[in-house]
């Protein structure tokens, strides 16, 4: 897309928090060019948190922001739809702490938009293209991010079975995130449920907003899995949330072996602390760059 975008109408809806347990409504509404995501608290006068890399709190279950002590968690499936579907600047009203989980994928978000419409402003958009490899390890996870034209990631997962190892490659497109990754849920283990509700998380989770593996390995949901690769897909969906907190279109691709948030937010703030890793472009100059590499061909 040439030019920045935002919603045409407002669109809400109404749900749990997958952590707090906490009911929450989720506003979306239209922004001028130049504001970016950000989310605001009616609860909290209206206070605002930018949807950036410089307000991550937490990352272990889920990526939180917070700013002044406010917090917003679970921003994740809300920023990767968005991120997905290229919508450059809204305004997120939530009248608590925890964007609603509704059911653990970010296929009601996409309903919303379709709901709510897109429409083009005026101003240029403005990419972020990665000019050299950036790489994050940690023991045999690792997450990388190599120059390219357009936004693409690999995903890779290795858990004990019943999950198994599984990989998704693609280029993250509106249409593709849609069809291929946005219906993915959240999942968890049966096994692990009693201690994550003693860390005070999940209070809000249940069936209907999450997979759940048993003890023995089986999926407890009636309806199954939605995809055989269910979890990678929706690993592959946490990651565009996180690196949505870049704040700019992103032109690069992205490869996660065994990831999770931490390593996503690290290898954003790695990005962003060195200019010389990447440059900021218009559409213009990409087009400009594809016709001068076919005259030299």
């Amino acid at each position: 897309m040439q030019f920045e975008t935002t919603i045409e109408r407002p669109v809400e809806v109404t749900g749990v928090g997958l952590h707090s347990g906490v009911p929450v409504k989720l506003r979306m509404t239209p922004a001028p060019a130049g504001t970016g995501v950000v989310f605001r608290r009616p609860d909290l006068d209206y206070f605002t948190i930018p949807a950036s890399y410089k307000h991550v709190a937490r990352v272990s279950y889920a990526t939180s922001l917070m700013r002044q002590g406010v917090l917003i968690s679970t921003t994740e499936h809300l920023l990767s739809t968005l991120y997905s579907f290229g919508i450059d600047n809204v305004s997120l009203e939530l009248d608590n702490l925890e964007v609603p989980i509704v059911d653990g994928s970010g296929k009601p978000f996409v309903d919303m938009l379709r709901t709510a419409g897109i429409r083009q402003l005026r101003r240029k958009r403005r990419f972020l293209r990665i000019r050299r490899p950036v790489t994050v390890e940690e023991g045999k996870k690792r997450i990388s991010i190599l120059p390219h034209d357009s936004f693409r990631l690999t995903c890779d997962i290795d858990f004990p079975a019943p999950i198994g190892k599984h990989s998704i490659e693609m280029e993250v497109t509106p249409e593709n995130y849609a069809r291929e990754l946005s219906p993915a849920r959240t999942f968890g283990f049966e096994k692990e449920l009693d201690q994550l509700r003693e860390m005070g998380l999940i209070r809000g989770a249940s069936l209907a907003n999450a997979v759940c593996f048993s003890s023995a390995g089986e999926v407890m949901n009636p309806e199954g899995l939605r995809f055989p690769d269910e979890c990678c897909r929706h690993k592959a969906l946490d990651l565009i949330g996180d690196l949505a907190l870049i704040g700019r279109p992103l032109l690069g691709h992205v490869i996660a072996e065994r990831a999770g948030h931490a390593m996503h937010t690290a290898l954003v703030a790695k990005i962003m602390s060195d200019p010389s890793l990447y440059e900021i472009v218009t559409f213009d100059d990409l087009a400009a760059r594809v016709a001068e590499s076919l005259v030299l061909a």
